[in-house]
């Protein structure tokens, strides 16, 4: 019960909707009705501004981390007890009962979550790579994909408990999930570029 409890409480923490919330604080009103339509740092970028966008992703990032964290400590001693928490969390962020199931796509809170459940030595690659591949190609949607699914890889090298590697490579799928049309317009050659206002991202 205290399992299911921690979960439930994560997927709560998960679903603040941090960017709809500072959007509205900025006078965007809707977030979801701009660009992708969703409320991560990327779309409240290119519709609010760099400071909105820079609160939105410590906000998420914050959240990630916390939703680990209670989830962890109601859950007691269970093992699973973080892992699940991360999960969920990032389920809320993606489909957050505040939105009426509408949300973001996991990428900040699931980097706080991670952050909580693996540490910093183990997003440190991923964090680098999603730096260089934006740096360089100016796709964030490419550097998240890339960096979600290193996590998990990193995970297992560096020997992290298998519940917690189940837990980064199921993040790390629902992340990937989130950006089917991101990826599709990324073999299109159609993908948006950050920096660019478009209408959908």
């Amino acid at each position: 019960m205290s399992l299911a409890l921690g979960a439930a409480a994560a997927y709560l923490v998960g679903a603040v909707p941090i960017g709809f919330l500072i959007a509205r604080a900025f006078g965007i009103g809707d977030i979801s009705s701009h660009g992708s339509g969703t409320i991560g740092a990327t779309n409240v970028l290119r519709a609010a501004g760099k400071l909105p966008a820079i609160l939105t992703l410590i906000g998420d990032v914050v959240k990630g981390a916390l939703a680990v964290w209670l989830g962890a400590q109601i859950a007691g001693g269970d093992v699973a007890g973080g892992p699940m928490a991360a999960v969920a969390a990032v389920v809320g962020n993606c489909w957050s009962i505040f939105l009426r199931f509408r949300g973001g796509k996991g990428v900040a809170t699931g980097l706080g979550a991670m952050l909580m459940l693996l540490g910093p030595l183990v997003i440190l690659p991923s964090a680098l790579v999603f730096l260089v591949v934006v740096a360089s190609t100016r796709y964030v949607s490419l550097g998240s994909l890339l960096g979600a699914v290193g996590i998990p890889v990193v995970a297992l090298a560096l020997g992290r408990p298998v519940v917690a590697v189940m837990a980064a490579a199921a993040v790390a799928l629902l992340i990937v999930g989130r950006h089917h049309q991101n990826i599709t317009r990324l073999l299109d050659g159609t993908e948006n570029r950050v920096g660019r206002r478009a209408s959908a991202s």
